[in-house]
């Protein structure tokens, strides 16, 4: 019977991987989707004979604070990281940039954990993978999207400066990080020891600036003004990495980062000078993005 049962599960999960792909196959038709597939925010793949991106799955560490689960996720198409957050004691939940094609991953660690999931925020409107937040919503009764008012996309919660996203006895304070895109967010722990940065700031480098209204000036500003006023101790955990790093601080961003240790002009001349293919799915993914992803799958 168990024999049965497993591998009616695994038959179960595998149309549901059928039918995700026949989705996204069906948006691409609908919106012409390019075939190109660049870093999508200005950063290098890792190099040839680089270990696989998708065996990577969890950073090792489990808590950043006493009563914090935290869990780093990872997107291998996208390279894109997702971040579970969850009070220990009330086991309520947030998760920050889900992506559709690990939803079910998601939802399944989520299960294990025993944590009830409260809000799925995007820290912008993506242009390089579809949020997995609509179809979450469609599975977990009560769930509510978020995402910064200015980004233009629909979602429950439409996030301000100063705004904060509670679960349980912890919160994330919103800090409008415009530049990469107009509706960009930092999150930032409620004592200022994490701080998570979407697309605006990266490990050793920061979003492009040449499409859905990004300006270098902006991101220059938003980053120096609401970031690296953190304090330097203060985790960076962006939303992409192309070479396998996880983390970072402000501290070392603030000291070592090849972009934003320059002036203001010679700044916006490199982000000017980037000269990338736009994403191979921005076709796809921002209007996907602006009604909250694919609701079903």
């Amino acid at each position: 019977m168990c024999s049965l049962l497993t591998k009616a599960a695994a038959a179960a999960a595998a149309r549901r991987q059928d039918r995700l792909r026949v989705a996204l196959r069906g948006l691409g038709e609908q919106s012409g989707a390019s075939s190109v597939s660049p870093a999508g925010d200005g950063r290098p793949r890792a190099a040839a004979g680089a270990p696989p991106r998708g065996r990577r799955r969890y950073s090792t560490g489990t808590r950043l604070s006493d009563g914090l689960l935290f869990r780093q996720l990872f997107e291998s198409e996208s390279s894109t990281y997702t971040y579970l957050l969850a009070d220990a004691v009330s086991k309520d939940a947030v998760l920050i940039d889900p992506v559709l094609e690990t939803v079910d991953r998601d939802l399944k660690l989520i299960e294990e954990l025993g944590l009830r999931l409260k809000t799925a925020v995007n820290t912008h409107c993506h242009a390089d993978h579809v949020t997995g937040t609509g179809l979450m919503k469609t599975r977990l009764a009560g769930l509510k999207s978020a995402i910064s008012k200015s980004s233009g996309a629909a979602a429950d919660v439409l996030l301000s400066e100063g705004d904060r996203i509670t679960f349980g006895n912890h919160y994330l304070t919103v800090r409008e990080t415009p530049g990469h895109t107009d509706g960009c967010v930092t999150l930032v722990t409620q004592d200022e020891g994490v701080a998570f940065t979407g697309d605006a700031l990266l490990i050793r480098g920061c979003g492009r600036t040449d499409f859905q209204q990004g300006c270098s000036k902006r991101l220059y500003a938003s980053i120096q003004q609401k970031i690296f006023t953190l304090p330097d101790r203060c985790l960076v955990y962006p939303a992409h990495d192309y070479l396998g790093q996880t983390v970072s601080t402000v501290g070392e961003e603030r000291a070592f980062n090849p972009r934003l240790t320059k002036s203001l002009e010679d700044f916006v001349a490199i982000m000017n000078n980037l000269n990338l293919p736009k994403p191979s799915k921005i076709d796809i993914s921002v209007p996907a993005n602006l009604v909250c992803g694919v609701h079903h799958v």
